[in-house]
This record gives structure tokens, C-alpha cells and sequence, in this order.
């Protein structure tokens, strides 16, 4: 099976280079798929790719991405190993802009196939582009993280982008770096219960 599973990521990769959906695909470098591990239990989902990004192929591998790996750490997790990790579209829009509507729904169709080829029980939203691609909830990323939210059969937990935080680096209490981690221990800790509970018991009928 994880072969069959290898063979149709790759599959997948293949397909979103190829892809011209919408006016992205013209300016882009690289199609930016992901990075991590298909068979984890943690999708992490970002806006979408900036400069280095369209660069490498590689999601997550600028500042942000390092401070991604660096939160995840503190909370137990090996980003390459714990998590998968990707974005709400996978060509850079142009000066790092947000995606428009239309860009995030004509790229929303390989994010929902990733779902389905990774299966990962819980998904983080990094940012409030994020929230609005993968849920359709607008509003400021202060008043929607540490909500969790189902979607796709699993539960989803909005949270502060690293670009965010590096722009607010303070770790005092009642700050973005703080809330984050909060946030990625409340993550942890439900992994750690999913990873204990029966199979008929990991579901979304109730809040984590």
C-alpha cells in the first residue's frame, strides 16, 4: 500500500507541474508541492509559496519555514518527519501578494486530492489566508486561532503564520509567540491522544 501511495504522490507532483489553472502558472519558477512526510499524522498548511520557495520546489524553506521547524520542535515534532507540509496554492503570486479568491479555488482542487493521497488527522492553518482558502472564514488571524474547526472528516486548528511572528518576536505571555505555542501544545497533545485512541473513536464528532 505505501507503495501504491508513493507512486501516486509522485503521480501528483507530476500533475501540478503541468498545471495552468490560472494566471499563476505563468510567472512561476517551480510548482511548490510540498515537503515532510505522506504518511504523518500533522498537515500543515500555509498561504503560499514566496521567493525562495518558487526557487527550491520547497515549501516552508525561507525564515519562515526555519521557524516553522524551530515551533514544531518545541512541541516534540520533527517537521521532515512529523508533519507534511504545504500550501493553499502552489505558484507564487507575484511580490509575495495574497492569492486572490479565484487563484485559492482553482488550486483548491490538488489541495483536497492531498488530503485524500495523505490522510492526516489534524490540520494547522498557518495565517488567516489559509483559514480563508481551506475553511471560507475571513476575518483577522488574532480573533480566529486556537479555534479548532472540522473539515474534510478531520479538525482544523488555525494558527499565527511564522511570517507573523517573526515580525513579532516577542515570547512573554499573552503574545503571538506565546499563543503558538500554546497552540502547538494543544496539537501535540492531541496527537499523542490519537495516537492512543481506538480507530472507531478517531473522528469528528466531537472537539478535540
Amino acid at each position: 500500500m505505501e507503495g501504491d501511495s508513493g507512486a501516486a504522490l509522485q503521480q501528483f507532483a507530476r500533475d501540478c507541474a503541468n498545471c495552468r489553472r490560472c494566471p499563476l502558472a505563468e510567472g512561476r519558477q517551480q510548482v511548490v508541492v510540498s515537503r515532510g512526510n505522506p504518511r504523518a499524522a500533522l498537515m500543515v498548511i500555509g498561504e503560499g509559496p514566496g521567493a525562495q520557495e518558487d526557487a527550491t520546489g520547497s515549501p516552508f524553506v525561507g525564515r519562515a519555514g526555519q521557524l516553522l521547524d524551530r515551533m514544531l520542535a518545541s512541541v516534540g515534532l520533527e517537521s521532515n518527519r512529523d508533519a507534511y507540509i504545504c500550501n493553499v496554492v502552489k505558484c507564487r503570486p507575484p511580490d509575495n501578494r495574497k492569492p486572490t479568491p479565484q487563484e485559492m479555488a482553482a488550486c483548491m482542487p490538488w489541495l483536497l486530492q492531498q488530503v485524500e493521497l495523505v490522510q492526516p488527522k489534524l490540520v494547522l492553518l498557518a495565517g488567516a489566508t489559509a483559514v480563508e482558502g481551506v475553511l471560507g472564514i475571513k476575518g483577522g488571524i488574532t480573533r480566529l486561532r486556537g479555534q479548532w474547526r472540522p473539515w474534510q472528516g478531520r479538525w482544523c486548528l488555525p494558527i499565527f503564520p511564522p511570517s507573523y511572528l517573526l515580525r513579532n518576536p516577542s515570547r512573554e505571555p499573552d503574545t503571538p509567540k506565546w499563543h503558538t505555542w500554546q497552540d502547538l501544545r494543544a496539537v501535540r497533545a492531541r496527537l499523542d491522544q490519537l495516537e492512543t485512541a481506538p480507530a472507531h473513536a478517531q473522528d469528528s464528532s466531537g472537539a478535540p
